[in-house]
């Protein structure tokens, strides 16, 4: 999956969810954790609930961030949206394949009787050990239907003690091994959010970062912040016109069998025909949304 704009939603906020679907996310984070105090917890539930039983013809994936403490309240958001149709259940703070693994469970019990599907896992990377436990996270939480990987950079910051600097100069090679993992286990990666909404030169500065850097969108707070992400994280025209040469001169019968060509003075390899090959898909993709 390649989300470019991933969309925090509280939950408990009636006008933002109201507007949600509308907004142009390529998906949706419905929060139940950070974004809501303790006595809005079971207000935000009910209304995730309704949102996804209203919402099930979206298009647009649509995730819900559970709590993860105290266990009782984690057990409840689980109970209450295992079984409605929700993308993905986002698990903060994961710092073990456990954390993973006893959400998996939780999930399983309660949909036995239904014979639903499971809905996948993201993995909130937010900690200090959550980073230093990253590849047995990855690898071991694919048995757990583990498909993405979320950097909390807020939660990071605080718990480094490190400057929250724009140019997220302490985060960077944390941030870089979240991709590097991420790759290794073909697992989505999603940059974390930017927390000046009103700052769309800010934004899209530390965007470009995040994608030089590898990751496949951001996770977002404001809708200000979507359609800049869509143009940062999305094909650039040269992009699309670089990409569609390549399809096209590899299928030409001459360069049949061959493993690089010649593509104005530069040599192309097979694995430039992939990567040019997903582009052009993934643009097709989202003209059909």
């Amino acid at each position: 999956m390649t989300y470019r704009s991933v969309l925090f939603v509280p939950a408990a906020n009636t006008k933002a969810m109201a507007k949600a679907p509308a907004l142009g996310a390529d998906a949706i984070i419905i929060d139940l954790e950070d974004a809501l105090a303790p006595e809005q917890k079971d207000q935000g539930r009910a209304a995730a609930i309704s949102f996804l039983r209203q919402n099930r013809e979206l298009q647009t994936p649509i995730a819900v961030r559970i709590n993860t403490e105290p266990a009782a309240i984690q057990m409840t958001d689980i109970m209450a949206i295992s079984g409605e149709g929700a993308s993905a259940l986002v698990i903060p703070k994961v710092e073990s394949v456990q954390d993973l693994q006893q959400v998996e469970s939780q999930v399983k019990r309660v949909l036995r009787p239904y014979q639903q599907q499971s809905p996948a896992l993201w993995a909130m990377i937010e900690t200090p050990l959550g980073i230093l436990n990253l590849p047995e996270i990855a690898e071991g939480g694919r048995a757990f239907r583990l498909d993405c990987l979320i950097a909390g950079t807020n939660d990071l910051t605080t718990q480094l003690q490190c400057s929250p600097d724009n140019q997220r100069t302490a985060l960077q090679s944390h941030l870089a091994e979240i991709v590097l993992v991420g790759r290794a286990f073909s697992l989505s990666v999603f940059d974390g959010v930017y927390n000046d909404f009103s700052d769309e030169r800010g934004f899209t500065e530390q965007a470009k970062q995040g994608k030089d850097l590898g990751f496949d969108g951001k996770t977002l707070i404001h809708p200000a912040q979507i359609e800049p992400a869509n143009t940062v994280f999305g094909a650039s025209l040269d992009e699309i016109k670089q990409a569609t040469a390549i399809v096209r001169a590899f299928g030409y019968k001459k360069n049949a069998g061959k493993g690089a060509i010649n593509i104005g003075g530069q040599m192309v390899e097979r694995l430039h025909l992939a990567a040019a090959e997903k582009l052009l898909a993934q643009q097709t993709v989202k003209k059909t949304k």
